[in-house]
């Protein structure tokens, strides 16, 4: 298997081959579909041979150009069956909280500059139709070559994609500024969310691919698993 990641140091982007074609792990922020075909480029892959999106959760740093890479190509997205309304209302979820006072801040940073919203382009009516919930009977027909696991916690619709042994976790962990013991800034559920670990664990990948951050072992969820039960959320005033 080959692992591209083809995002920014905020996001990561990856694109890994399977068979006769790509698979695309979630896409980065609106604006940056010409930043991500300079990448395409470099790496040899012709945006036709992407076969598939798969989209850990509708929020604006993972759906951001999901539009531009489907009006030039003609890949259908794996995502959960919760994640279609997301697309189609373009916005975050603001339930849950901020996971410390450190990712509070930083929202409220991200807020100052004009991006607390957490608004993305909509998907267009005419791309509905390449939508694929898991646990669809379309789903089962295609054959999808990888486990697709549920890991609700930071949103009800995230999913993960297990490939040998490494898991694209999306944001079930994060891996850099401003996280905490791996732990994601933004969680709606956090029960949930320690399910989700806990399944990720009994699971045994060696590495967890994150969207923020770099690679890491599954141990280090093992390490900081009893953490979860001393974090409180923090609401932001959108709330």
């Amino acid at each position: 298997m080959t692992i591209l990641n083809l995002g920014t140091r905020v996001v990561n982007t990856y694109l890994i081959s399977s068979g006769d074609g790509w698979i695309l792990i979630d896409t980065g922020y609106a604006g940056g579909f010409a930043q991500f075909q300079k990448m395409l480029e470099k790496n040899g892959v012709r945006p036709e041979e992407i076969k598939y999106v798969f989209l850990t959760h509708a929020h604006d740093d993972h759906a951001g150009f999901l539009n531009e890479v489907l009006a030039a190509t003609d890949a259908e997205v794996i995502l959960h069956p919760k994640a279609v309304e997301g697309l189609k209302r373009g916005q975050n979820s603001f339930e849950g909280g901020c996971s410390s006072f450190l990712a509070w801040l930083f929202c409220q940073i991200l807020a100052l500059f004009g991006h607390g919203e957490h608004r993305y382009p909509p998907i267009r009516e005419e791309y509905l139709s390449r939508l694929i919930p898991i646990g669809s009977e379309r789903f089962r027909a295609q054959g999808f070559p990888y486990e697709v696991l549920e890991t609700p916690g930071h949103t009800a619709d995230h999913i993960a994609l297990l490939v040998g042994d490494v898991l694209f976790c999306g944001d079930a962990a994060m891996n850099g500024f401003p996280s905490r013991r791996r732990t994601t800034i933004w969680i709606e559920n956090l029960p949930q969310f320690k399910r989700s670990w806990e399944a990720i664990i009994e699971r045994s990948p060696r590495f967890l691919y994150p969207a923020h951050g770099k690679l890491f072992p599954t141990a280090d969820l093992k390490k900081y698993l009893r953490t979860l039960d001393r974090v409180k959320l923090r609401a932001l005033k959108e709330n």
